[in-house]
């Protein structure tokens, strides 16, 4: 048992008392080291935290970096399958890599020609079609009166600044862009530069993705971990890549249904809206709500029954509906399941950072993300706090005492 003194009130063990010469330095190396394993983790731990706080205003502060390149590495990793299955047809890198640059890039060049340049035409006849909106919904504005002298001032102001905008473009004669590059040229070149840096990112990754993932799993200093990094490679790809390319299906052919429908009722540029449809498809929960949202102002610039001007919102909200409850988990299964609070953190936390850029974004990072967590296994904090950390301890001593 170990002795007491007392000392001025004070008690002290003597942890070592009926421990032999040999056992009592031992323990006590082992106490010491203990207690610097305790230090360096409670560093790191900070450490970890500081980072954790900071990287979002970095990110954020660093956006015409960071965007591009997160993006252009996100669209890489996508691309990967395509690049090895040309690689297997004895396609040299680089050559496979060119193609998959420029097939991407014509795909993003059609969807703009087929989205962006009628939406253009078609939302400049928003300020003529605002009589024929408000008088779609003047049953519903009876019932409030106050909100329609509201609506009323409002769509009489924007109304205003949009027919000076109109007017001043009238002057200037602009023509509504007609590929990627006009469209990046007459609005931001800044913007070009970002594009054209992301394409080299995305086209020199591709170029040397069989060196970099040999030398990356070489490099290991054993068999188990080169085995491990291999794994971890290859989950990242399959699953971005599968995720992308099995959504992208989906929301074309959802673009496609939509558009086929407003084609049959009647409605101005059905492919626009198919395309608009499919694009906000791809961020959960909050593109398909703004899609039926915008058909709902685009039927009702058409059509003056508002039965019928409602009738595209409510046909895009059915079939998303079956596609989200059936068709997606059948095709996609749980493999790819991720809680839906993560995926609804992940996307208000990239869309603060990024805008809607990283709202688009948002998913795929957070599969890479668990990918590697799942590879590397997650830090255990809660039992560093509360069962082995300086919680527990305090809590013994005060029990002590």
């Amino acid at each position: 048992m170990a002795l007491e003194w007392h000392a001025e009130g004070v008690t002290v063990d003597k942890p070592y008392e009926g421990l032999n010469e040999a056992e009592a330095p031992a323990s006590a190396d082992m106490e010491a080291l203990r207690r610097r394993d305790r230090l360096l983790a409670a560093l790191t731990l900070i450490a970890g935290l500081g980072l954790l706080l900071a990287l979002p205003f970095g990110l954020k502060a660093g956006a015409e970096f960071f965007l591009p390149l997160t993006a252009a590495l996100v669209i890489a990793i996508a691309l990967v399958p395509v690049l090895e299955w040309l690689e297997r047809r004895r396609v040299p890198s680089p050559i496979a890599a060119l193609f998959c640059v420029t097939g991407f890039l014509a795909a993003a060049n059609v969807a703009l020609a087929a989205i962006v340049v009628p939406a253009v035409a078609f939302f400049r006849m928003l300020p003529e079609r605002i009589g024929r909106i408000q008088m779609n919904l003047r049953p519903v504005l009876e019932l409030y009166q106050s909100l329609e002298k509201y609506i009323d001032r409002t769509a009489m102001k924007f109304a205003a600044g949009s027919a000076r905008s109109v007017a001043r473009a009238a002057q200037t004669q602009q023509a509504p862009p007609s590929s990627l590059v006009d469209l990046i040229a007459t609005s931001a070149p800044s913007v070009f530069v970002h594009i054209f840096f992301g394409i080299l990112v995305v086209y020199f990754f591709l170029a040397g993705w069989t060196r970099l993932r040999r030398e990356t799993i070489t490099s290991r200093a054993s068999f188990d971990g080169a085995m491990a990094t291999a794994r971890v490679i290859q989950d990242v790809v399959d699953d971005t890549s599968a995720y992308l390319g099995t959504i992208t299906v989906i929301n074309a052919s959802l673009g496609v249904f939509l558009a086929g429908c407003l084609w049959a009722m009647g409605m101005p540029y059905p492919a626009m809206w198919g395309g608009i449809v499919a694009l906000l498809n791809y961020v959960p929960y909050f593109g398909p709500i703004v899609a039926a949202v915008l058909l709902a102002l685009g039927g009702m610039m058409v059509f003056s029954d508002l039965w019928v001007a409602l009738l595209p919102a409510a046909i895009m909200i059915g079939s998303h509906l079956l596609e989200a409850n059936v068709i997606t988990p059948l095709i996609v299964g749980h493999r790819l399941t991720i809680n839906p609070i993560m995926i609804l953190i992940s996307l208000s936390f990239w869309g603060w950072v990024w805008g809607t850029a990283g709202a688009l974004l948002a998913v795929p990072i957070l599969i890479i993300a668990q990918t590697v967590i799942a590879a590397a296994g997650k830090p255990d904090i809660a039992s560093f706090l509360f069962e082995h950390g300086t919680l527990e301890q305090r809590r013994r001593a005060g029990r002590g005492r």
